[in-house]
């Protein structure tokens, strides 16, 4: 690794060059500043990401025609670009990242990461974040660091060699963080009833929201649960300083809590800097079904924009409008119901915000289905748990609509009886 001056590192970023960044926590803004700087003298450059957090200043509209930006996953504040045409995205499994990475029409020639500094070996740390990046570094002509002394020293497979870094630029940069939120009422509902499908020695997956936090939250009792998730936040690390959750009883990685990324709040990067107990690793492991499905009562937990009466999920748009991204959820609703003892469950509010029902008869005109009805076991809202897993039609309906809003199932029931006859 060559440690150099910004606008030097920037230099060898050159025209019709395809780029992919480290997203999430690790998101390097000074390497990407320096990027839309450099933009501004190139043509072609193509940009591809997972989730990034905070400012993305190449993304505008008079830099477009230099560099073309493009979302494996969605992140909030690059929803509006997405909308207007600032940003395009790429519906894909997270777990396939690393192989589209691979192929040579979309192989990265620079690769922009957040590292912490070395260690007395030689080695940096990726921190919180990995997803995909070992891929894009491994297959890449240039490598750029922003090497930064608040990036954790995370473990697993997130060590990697000087001598896999073309450039490094010390930037001292805090990472994004979110601290804990406190829980609503229909939250907590949720998490109760969540909680009540999980049992012991349970082996966890759960994103990140109200909704997740609810659960862990409800989860204080259990024992011996173990974690092989997408991500971990900040409830992981509470369950985990009471003693709750062990891993002693995973078939994979026992005694370890194994994520590709961590989000929350700084006490977190803390609990995970230079911790034996937590493995980052790359998303082709963690998100792997043949992998997840070796834990034993593995529990999948994942949200949704709205599930219609036949159990299909839609978790990354409203109608056409992209929120987010496939991301893992069909990964792990497969391996979780291939596990012994596993469920996968489906948590969400009967309403949005606005009051409109997630309980549907149809879903809204160019919804993208994000996880099959093939492959939905347990629906839970704040009414219950709708489990549709070998249930037929009728059943998966009359089972929906009861843990749907009161005010919506009697449409929903009339809506249903024009279809399915006798209900």
């Amino acid at each position: 690794m060559k440690m150099v001056q910004l606008s030097e590192a920037m230099s060898h970023i050159q025209s019709r060059m395809r780029i992919y960044t480290q997203g999430m926590a690790s998101t390097p803004h000074y390497l990407l500043a320096g990027l839309a700087e450099r933009a501004k003298s190139l043509d072609g450059v193509t940009m591809y990401h997972l989730h990034l957090e905070g400012p993305t200043p190449w993304v505008t509209s008079e830099l477009r025609p230099h560099i073309k930006d493009i979302s494996l996953f969605v992140g909030k504040n690059l929803r509006d670009a997405v909308r207007t045409g600032l940003s395009d995205y790429v519906p894909i499994f997270l777990s396939e990242v690393p192989w589209f990475l691979q192929q040579p029409k979309f192989r990265p020639h620079v690769v922009l990461i957040n590292v912490s500094p070395p260690d007395r070996h030689g080695f940096v740390s990726l921190g919180p974040t990995i997803e995909a990046t070992l891929a894009a570094v491994h297959n890449a002509d240039i490598v750029i660091a922003q090497v930064n002394p608040y990036v954790p020293r995370t473990l697993g497979d997130a060590l990697l060699s000087v001598h896999d870094i073309t450039y490094g630029v010390e930037y001292a940069e805090s990472l994004n963080a979110s601290e804990v939120g406190s829980s609503d009422q229909i939250s907590r509902e949720i998490g109760r009833y969540v909680a009540d499908l999980i049992p012991d020695r349970a082996t966890l997956q759960l994103g990140i929201g109200r909704i997740p936090d609810a659960v862990l939250t409800e989860l204080t009792d259990h024992k011996d649960l173990g974690v092989h998730s997408e991500m971990i936040s900040d409830g992981v690390r509470a369950l985990t300083e009471q003693g709750v959750i062990t891993g002693r009883y995973k078939t994979t990685d026992p005694g370890q809590i194994v994520a590709t990324f961590c989000m929350g709040s700084h006490a977190l990067y803390e609990f995970i800097n230079d911790n034996p107990a937590v493995s980052i690793r790359a998303v082709d492991y963690t998100n792997n079904t043949a992998v997840i499905r070796q834990n034993p009562r593995m529990m999948s937990v994942n949200s949704a924009v709205e599930v219609d009466l036949t159990g299909q999920v839609v978790a990354e748009s409203v109608g056409p409008r992209i929120l987010s991204g496939v991301g893992g959820q069909m990964d792990f609703v497969r391996g979780a119901s291939l596990s012994v003892e596993g469920k996968s469950i489906i948590a969400l509010p009967s309403r949005t915000n606005s009051g409109r029902p997630r309980i549907v008869a149809n879903l809204q005109e160019g919804a993208g289905v994000t996880t099959t009805r093939n492959h939905v076991q347990f629906v839970v809202t704040e009414y219950g748990v709708a489990a549709l897993h070998g249930q037929t039609l009728r059943e998966r309906a009359r089972q929906l609509i009861a843990v749907a809003h009161p005010d919506d199932r009697a449409s929903l029931e009339e809506q249903v009886g024009k279809r399915l006859p006798r209900l």
